[in-house]
């Protein structure tokens, strides 16, 4: 699968066709990394904030891209794997050429808006993500250029899932499971937290190339132990680490693949579980399974939450929670929506989401179970590597 399929594109194209009629708008333009990337199926290889980028898609007529040159071989590479969607491109310069002149990074706002006039849309009222920053000289640039914000809607548009991209989230899993299982058999007492991650981010790498050649993988290893897990990204001076009996380690192997991200996070113990952390790891648990089970059509996205939060107030550890339950799964590994306590909207089918409700205690460690899931009549779960206390109790 060359990224994705033209369909995907033609299903998007239809989506953002809804929020340009709903919105009275002639073209929608994006400019940050990943609204680029759902445009154009390109991973992005630039920071746009120093090297500014646009797709602009028209209601009516062909999408076309402006790229910074650095990019250039890059969209070739995508292109000759029929990988790149829209077919004109045009590259700027962010140095003065003495021959072949093109615009440069300076003159950029000026290309977009001699663009927009060559495709009839200088008069138009343009969508986009913010009005702000390079886009303030594009409108400057076009004087009868209506730039309107209408961020909402292009966040819904990233809810709901075309098969396809469902279809990476479940070879992204499978890949999160074998790094799991890897886990479960390397950790030990004395090993570096930060060379086991590497060390196994490689074998998940080798394994990526094995089952999917020619695409575009990235495996994000990450593991906290002990009373650094307590803080759920850790105490942010992770080298020279090492794991220890008694430890409880909570691992998070989540996996990027052609542009779609995939959680899969678990809680270990080396050696023996305390009687504490028990309690603790079968309330993460039972929050875990609420959670998901909840993630089903006829509820709301707070639901989640709320069903997750219930089980971990049950077992009187309310007081030890630091974040929501989880959050959309989609191009961002945190994704649309990211507001999973306080949205009241039905869940729709084949959104993808986190559910990783955590419990924090300090001087001890964290606690977290997270799989991805697909909503639906029933919930679809997609990380699958075992959960249960006897198997995450690992031998010293």
């Amino acid at each position: 699968m060359p990224f994705l399929s033209e369909s995907v594109f033609r299903y998007r194209r239809e989506l953002m066709r809804e929020v340009m009629e709903a919105n009275r708008l002639d073209a929608l333009l994006f400019g940050s990394p990943e609204f680029f990337q759902f445009a154009t199926n390109f991973h992005v290889d630039v920071q746009t904030w120093e090297r500014p980028i646009a797709a602009v898609v028209p209601k009516d007529g062909e999408p076309f891209v402006v790229m910074h040159e650095l990019s250039t071989n890059h969209v070739r590479f995508h292109q000759e794997r029929g990988a790149f969607w829209p077919e004109d491109v045009r590259f700027y310069s962010e140095h003065v050429r003495l021959t072949d002149r093109v615009h440069t990074r300076s003159e950029w706002p000026l290309l977009i808006a001699s663009l927009l006039r060559l495709h009839g849309l200088a008069h138009s009222r343009v969508g986009v993500e913010s009005v702000s920053g390079w886009l303030d000289r594009v409108a400057a640039a076009a004087p009868g250029l209506k730039l309107v914000a209408v961020l909402d809607d292009l966040r819904g548009m990233r809810w709901v899932k075309h098969e396809e991209e469902l279809t990476l989230h479940r070879q992204a899993a499978a890949l999160c499971d074998f790094g799991q299982e890897l886990y479960r058999k390397h950790i030990r007492p004395g090993r570096l937290v930060q060379e086991l991650d590497f060390t196994l981010a490689g074998m998940i790498a080798e394994e990526g190339a094995r089952r999917h050649p020619g695409e575009h993988l990235e495996p994000r290893c990450m593991t906290l132990t002990g009373v650094d897990s307590s803080s759920p990204h850790g105490n942010g001076a992770p080298t020279g680490a090492r794991f220890q009996e008694g430890d409880g380690v909570v691992v998070i192997c989540n996996m990027r693949l052609n542009g779609m991200m995939t959680e899969n996070e678990r809680t270990y113990f080396v050696g023996k579980p305390s009687s504490q952390q028990r309690q603790l790891f079968a309330a993460a648990h039972a929050a875990n399974s609420a959670g998901k089970d909840a993630a089903r059509l006829g509820n709301r996205v707070s639901d989640i939450d709320a069903a997750a939060q219930e089980a971990i107030e049950k077992a009187g550890f309310g007081n030890r929670i630091l974040h929501r339950t989880g959050h959309g799964l989609g191009v961002q590994g945190h994704e649309y929506p990211d507001d999973m306590p306080f949205n009241q909207r039905q869940l729709k089918a084949n959104e993808v989401y986190s559910i990783e409700p955590g419990i924090y205690v300090y001087g001890l460690g964290g606690f977290r179970i997270d799989d991805t899931v697909v909503v639906g009549p029933e919930p679809e779960v997609l990380t699958s590597s075992p959960r249960e206390l006897e198997d995450c109790t690992l031998p010293v």
